[in-house]
């Protein structure tokens, strides 16, 4: 008899919160975003909650003129491999892009983090968006869409490759006979590839769980694609169940058509969550948070996502209802998200701007612990995912609601763990160990 499903729970760590005006609250943590004790102390408030990972986006420029909002700070992996040290079963994600990194270079730093925290690594692997980060690496701008995503295929097989040129005897320390390695068990891969050349093997042994665990983001037909071939974990951005329905059931069609098993893939929607002890604790939260907002910025920031301008309309009266998504050359999910809000909602643009501040069109959720737990069931239960990402709208406030009042809830009904199920990210997703 299969045993039964359990919510599967990241917290993605960003700043000071996923609210853009997070940082100007006066308790905020905004002085600390470069502090690696600061990161530590969330990942050990989510490792408390049995949470099954912590999770970093990354971005490779910077707009000084955009001073509303808090910016990257720590590289990713380097700040993971210090929080490794700080926590005992929590796993660690990093985005990391084929756009701008080599197989080999990202393959040696991910089995070097999945050493380190003894087998709790994990890359969420994208193509990045924007020409200015291109401009950082040596590119006039970005390729096209196709050619990035052709390159993330290559990469992401050269990626599995190299984790898979050693095997798990690959050192022997036989001392008597002189032999540190096996040369049996350690292999040259020879790719040769349109985008890369790699002979391999990689320099790090095999990891603790065989491989890092592979995420995937992408919400285009290409990326889906990729991601019903390759990802065992995929964020994706829904507004609300029916659409995250939509979502999943595409997802699974393609993974089956792949030859894939589609339970295998762990659909992880956004979930920005405003928590309270009554639902008007939980309004007022939110409410204090919108209201820091810097509205100039709030209208650039939709103009992105939608390519509309908003600058004159008032912010008291409805949106319109946006042009078809085939009319829009940007990036496809969040359009397609904010197209849903607007049509599902019918929200004043300041009500827009304020669903968009955390999350950006993520799905939220406001209320008591139990009608959080309620939500988060509904979508579970139908189907619609296998857990979510966790955008908290104000770190570490909002963490420590969610951890300390509505995971007991569901723990109480039975849907989440009370305690890890190993020392892997494998097994806390429940995934096929390599090793």
């Amino acid at each position: 008899m299969p045993e039964p499903r359990t919510l599967h729970l990241n917290a993605f760590l960003h700043g000071v919160g996923h609210h853009s005006a997070a940082w100007r609250h006066p308790s905020s943590a905004a002085e600390r975003i470069g502090d690696i004790a600061y990161y530590e102390e969330l990942a050990r408030t989510a490792e408390r909650g049995c949470l099954d990972a912590v999770f970093f986006a990354d971005g490779h420029c910077v707009n000084p003129g955009y001073t509303a909002g808090t910016t990257w700070f720590l590289e990713p992996l380097t700040a993971l491999s210090a929080m490794a040290r700080r926590t005992n079963r929590i796993g660690l994600v990093t985005t990391v892009s084929a756009s701008f990194h080599t197989p080999f270079h990202a393959a040696r730093m991910l089995a070097s983090l999945d050493h380190i925290s003894g087998g709790r690594a994990g890359v969420n692997i994208v193509t990045s968006m924007f020409d200015a980060e291109a401009r950082n690496h040596g590119f006039d701008a970005l390729p096209d869409h196709a050619e990035r995503y052709g390159r993330a295929e290559e990469f992401i097989e050269v990626l599995t490759a190299l984790w898979d040129s050693w095997d798990e005897a690959g050192i022997l320390v036989d001392r008597a006979a002189g032999r540190y390695l096996d040369a049996d068990a350690i292999r040259r891969i020879d790719h040769r590839g349109q985008h890369f050349r790699v002979d391999g093997p990689l320099t790090v042994p095999r990891c603790p769980q065989g491989r890092p665990v592979l995420f995937q983001a992408g919400a285009s037909e290409t990326g889906r694609n990729l991601a019903a071939r390759h990802a065992e974990a995929v964020y994706s951005v829904s507004w609300d169940s029916a659409a995250a329905l939509d979502f999943a059931t595409d997802l699974r069609g393609r993974a089956a058509a792949a030859g894939r098993d589609p339970a295998s893939i762990a659909i992880l929607p956004g979930l920005v969550p405003y928590v309270g002890r009554t639902e008007d604790e939980a309004r007022a939260k939110k409410a204090t948070l919108d209201a820091l907002l810097d509205i100039d910025a709030a209208l650039a920031q939709l103009g992105v996502f939608t390519g509309q301008d908003y600058t004159g309309h008032d912010l008291d009266a409805p949106v319109d209802d946006l042009p078809s998504l085939d009319q829009f050359s940007g990036p496809q999910g969040r359009y397609a998200t904010v197209q849903r809000i607007i049509e599902t909602h019918r929200p004043t643009l300041r009500e827009l701007l304020g669903y968009l501040a955390a999350g950006g069109g993520h799905a939220t959720m406001i209320g008591t612990p139990e009608a959080i737990a309620d939500g988060i069931e509904e979508w579970f239960v139908a189907g619609a995912c296998d857990g979510f990402n966790l955008m908290c709208p104000a770190y570490p406030d909002s963490l420590d609601d969610f951890v300390d009042l509505v995971v007991p809830e569901l723990q109480r009904r039975g849907l989440f763990r009370t305690a890890y199920p190993g020392a892997t990210l494998r097994d806390s997703l429940g995934l096929w160990s390599f090793a």
